[in-house]
């Protein structure tokens, strides 16, 4: 719908109708819905016109483009200010699109989900989650810039742009970054403060009065500036082309906003964050916007043809980029297919070749075993970077000849995370989104800290590989504290988290196999500090069975199996020690090698019935920890040899004896079984 004719429009007075379109269409879908955040959007919607019709080198028609600027809203509750961009700038979104926000199905959830609506880069809602993620763009991107830059093509400099609110700075995890950030002088971040003074529980009075956000980022290391209105274009404009000029430090925009812009009584109020606002009060909003109140979701035409110039140049701004790529080829040929082979995410030939066999002679603990795969495979595998949060010594993770990624060497392939766990799992999140392979390693109890952020890897199915070592109280001397109980159980009720514990060395190499070609979701290696033997594999399964989840390690010859023992990592060993002492006393014996129980359902049910036989009941599970995930394989006949408490402190192999995590006490409870 145009406005009228004889209305001629100042430069002004559009931009002013586009900010307003993006306002209305936030009142109007949450209004419809009956739920969401209007008030960010509200506020906000001057940032993201500009941001979108003015700084970012983006292309609606091909969201996916490699030289296009990110855009991460780290606010995710305000997702109809991205929803609505994206509509009018004229991504794959529809009107009737905004019009089912929040509805099931609908590509406009509550919170953006990357993997559902066209244009949004990451998936947000836990505060925090996007700052981090931001930060990991921006590493990868400045590591792929060390790697293929030439000549100053000035084809892999995308920037990372993010509006984040009161909720995301006072959240841990984006402070873990925010340091991170300012130590490796990341110049390509320019992040918008929405500083409303308004949160869920009211002012921000009640709790984060005291702080100056600028003073804080100052001492990270950050570039900071304040604009004092969010109305005011040209001082937002000046502010963003500032950091974009800043090219050695991450930039943060203190934005002073009004929560609920134009609301006449919800402006500046807790009631703008998270509920609708009322029939009767987008219709006075409307008014005073000069807004039709009638119909809903009215876009003037003038305003979507404003914005839908982000189309033309959109095209031309790839069109460009495309050309100079073709060029750099020409003249760089080797480059330029590595540089594609990331954008298709294909491993390259004989990624795997000479992967490290190991001998009964080889006593290791797994997180060695898994190390030297690693380090195999880091040598052919150019994308694969990461590092520790503090632990490479325990962890054994880190690239040897890789270089430290640091300020102004972003072509280091190791990472120092420092004691920041959860930032480094967001971390993780960014750098996987731009199709590099990110390692992330720690101890197994400290996945506690980096939870939220696994999960966030599980639902955008991100290609991440966490090492966490230490899995079990076979530590030690760190005590109860130090020793994962519930964790693997935890670990596993995490949909689309492939977790893996090998049983020995080549097991490990397996591992690694597994979590290099499993691209659709993230893989966590749960492994050893203490040494374990490596198995005979002449005399039994080979380790690559471990793909399939679980294997027949072992049976007993010419035999239908009486019982079956079914264990995880380091005690499949205990299993296997069992096995001849039961067979003494005349029973037939399977032992299964369950290093993942994701991988294992993956599999038909023709191959779980193979390995564990409807008709043998007699199960006993083993394994370090709770019990709670393994009667799923035992059933109500079966057993399980577990922890349900907290360990203590000594010595691992008197800790490991003291919980009874010994053959003698295996063959005591499998004899209990077959007595049944």
């Amino acid at each position: 719908m145009a406005l009228a004719p004889e209305k001629q429009l100042s430069r002004l007075t559009l931009d002013q109708l586009c900010i307003n379109s993006i306002r209305v269409l936030a009142m109007d879908a949450v209004q419809k819905a009956n739920s969401g955040h209007p008030g960010m959007p509200m506020a906000m919607a001057p940032t993201a016109y500009l941001l979108f019709t003015r700084f970012m080198r983006h292309n609606p028609r091909n969201p996916k483009w490699y030289g296009r600027d990110r855009f991460v809203l780290s606010a995710g509750h305000g997702s109809m200010l991205l929803y609505a961009s994206l509509y009018l700038s004229g991504y794959d979104l529809t009107l009737d699109d905004i019009k089912q926000f929040r509805q099931v199905g609908s590509r406009t959830p509550g919170h953006p989900e990357n993997y559902l609506t066209h244009g949004v880069e990451t998936t947000t809602g836990p505060l925090g989650q996007g700052f981090g993620n931001g930060v990991g763009m921006a590493i990868a991107a400045k590591h792929i810039s060390a790697r293929f830059e030439r000549h100053d093509s000035a084809l892999f400099e995308p920037r990372i742009f993010a509006i984040v609110s009161d909720g995301d700075l006072m959240e841990g995890v984006a402070s873990e970054a925010a340091s991170i950030a300012g130590h490796l002088g990341l110049g390509n971040i320019i992040y918008v403060y929405d500083d409303n003074h308004i949160t869920i529980d009211g002012s921000t009075e009640l709790s984060f009065a005291t702080e100056d956000v600028c003073k804080r980022f100052d001492a990270y290391g950050w570039h900071t500036q304040a604009v004092d209105d969010a109305n005011n274009l040209e001082a937002i404009a000046a502010a963003v082309n500032n950091a974009i000029a800043e090219s050695d430090r991450p930039s943060l925009i203190r934005l002073r906003s009004h929560i609920g812009y134009g609301s006449p009584h919800k402006q500046d109020s807790a009631e703008a964050h998270g509920k609708a606002l009322g029939a009767d009060e987008v219709k006075l909003t409307k008014q005073f916007y000069e807004w039709p109140t009638e119909p809903d979701f009215f876009v003037p035409d003038e305003a979507l043809a404003e914005f839908r110039q982000c189309i033309e140049r959109g095209a031309q701004y790839e069109k460009d980029w495309n050309r100079r790529f073709d060029e750099y080829a020409k003249e760089n040929p080797t480059e330029a297919a590595e540089f594609r082979s990331l954008l298709s995410r294909e491993l390259p030939a004989g990624w795997d070749n000479g992967l490290p066999q190991f001998t009964t002679k080889d006593n290791l603990a797994t997180r060695e075993s898994a190390s030297r795969a690693e380090q195999v495979i880091a040598q052919r595998v150019w994308a694969l970077l990461g590092g520790a949060a503090d632990l490479n010594e325990s962890t054994f993770t880190d690239i040897k000849d890789g270089g430290d990624f640091e300020r102004g060497a972003y072509s280091g392939r190791n990472l120092h995370f420092g004691i920041r766990e959860h930032g480094m799992c967001s971390i993780l999140n960014g750098i996987a989104l731009f199709g590099l392979i990110p390692i992330g390693s720690s101890f197994m109890v400290f996945t506690d800290y980096c939870r939220p952020s696994i999960r966030l890897a599980a639902i955008m199915g991100l290609h991440v590989i966490y090492v966490f070592t230490h899995d079990s109280i076979g530590l030690g001397e760190d005590g109860p504290t130090h020793q994962p109980i519930e964790h693997l159980t935890a670990l596993r009720a995490i949909p689309e988290l492939t977790l893996i514990r090998p049983a020995d060395a080549n097991e490990a190499v397996e591992a690694w196999r597994v979590a290099m070609r499993h691209k659709d979701g993230p893989v966590m290696l749960a492994l050893s500090r203490q040494k374990l033997p490596t198995f005979d594999r002449s005399q039994i399964a080979p380790a690559s069975g471990l793909a399939r989840g679980a294997y027949v390690l072992a049976d007993s010859p010419g035999k239908l199996p009486e019982i079956i023992l079914i264990a995880s990592g380091s005690e499949v060993q205990l299993a296997m020690a069992a096995k001849p002492e039961l067979e003494k006393r005349g029973h037939a014996v399977r032992v299964v090698s369950m290093p993942s129980f994701e991988l294992f359902e993956q599999q038909d049910s023709a191959y779980r019935d193979a390995v564990l036989p409807p008709a043998v009941r007699r199960r006993l599970a083993i394994e370090a920890g709770a019990t709670l995930s393994w009667y799923r394989w035992v059933g109500l006949d079966g057993d399980i040899v577990g922890l349900d408490r907290f360990g203590m402190s000594g010595p691992y192999a008197a800790v490991l004896k003291y919980f009874n995590f010994t053959p003698e006490h295996v063959v005591e409870r499998a004899l209990k079984l077959l007595r049944r």
